[in-house]
């Protein structure tokens, strides 16, 4: 439990604020391409040694901590939202924001599991109930696993899923925000819900994408 709760051991440098812009400087065609051809070769390579190896996917989690996405970043950033390097950078970026703020992170997610009591993307997320900084790791690391050594689609909804739940978090802390007259937490929060409702309906369209065999 305290390793998992170890920073990087090179720092990802990723901001606070959840899916923002990437900034790179990627040749649209040609790198465009090599990103949709290394991440099928990636999760094909990663799947099938786990099959041998069941510490594979332990040591691809691993390689992204101590070198940070900065790698990744620069096959993947600039894919679609709705492609398959593209939902991959993605899940590497939700965990590493989860790792950075794991504190601020689960008491969103915690929030919003109190604002959908009822919802079934609180079931689908799976995090453990109360949901504090330790838990909301675990869960980072068990949806980024499920990408490669389990069920893609349901990997891609659990994220769908988490995102959600966080985005009401994040609305109903910038209501309380908004009544107390902090203008500038309200618009903090107001802009995180925004940004996390859009990538859980991205989610939720790679994992469609996903069990049609469409996604790529």
């Amino acid at each position: 439990m305290a390793a998992m709760a170890e920073r990087p051991h090179r720092p990802t440098r990723v901001p606070s604020e959840f899916f923002e812009a990437y900034e790179g400087g990627l040749d649209p065609a040609v790198q465009l391409r090599i990103a949709h051809d290394s991440a099928r070769a990636l999760v094909h390579r990663v799947r099938t040694a786990a099959a041998d190896d069941a510490d594979v996917v332990e040591r691809m989690v691993a390689y992204t901590d101590e070198h940070g996405l900065d790698t990744l970043a620069e096959l993947w950033a600039q894919a679609g939202p709705r492609t398959l390097p593209g939902a991959l950078w993605r899940l590497s970026l939700l965990r590493a924001m989860i790792r950075q703020d794991a504190r601020g992170t689960a008491l969103i997610y915690q929030r919003g599991s109190e604002v959908l009591t009822s919802s079934a993307h609180v079931v689908v997320a799976g995090a453990e109930a109360p949901t504090g900084p330790g838990e909301i790791l675990r869960l980072a690391d068990q949806v980024l696993r499920g990408a490669y050594s389990g069920d893609f689609a349901v990997a891609l909804d659990r994220a769908a899923a988490f995102c959600r739940v966080s985005a009401a978090g994040a609305a109903d802390l910038a209501d309380d925000a908004d009544a107390g007259l902090d203008d500038e937490r309200a618009a903090v929060m107001t802009g995180r819900a925004s940004r996390l409702a859009e990538s859980a309906d991205d989610f939720t369209a790679c994992a469609a994408l996903e069990r049609r065999a469409a996604l790529d």
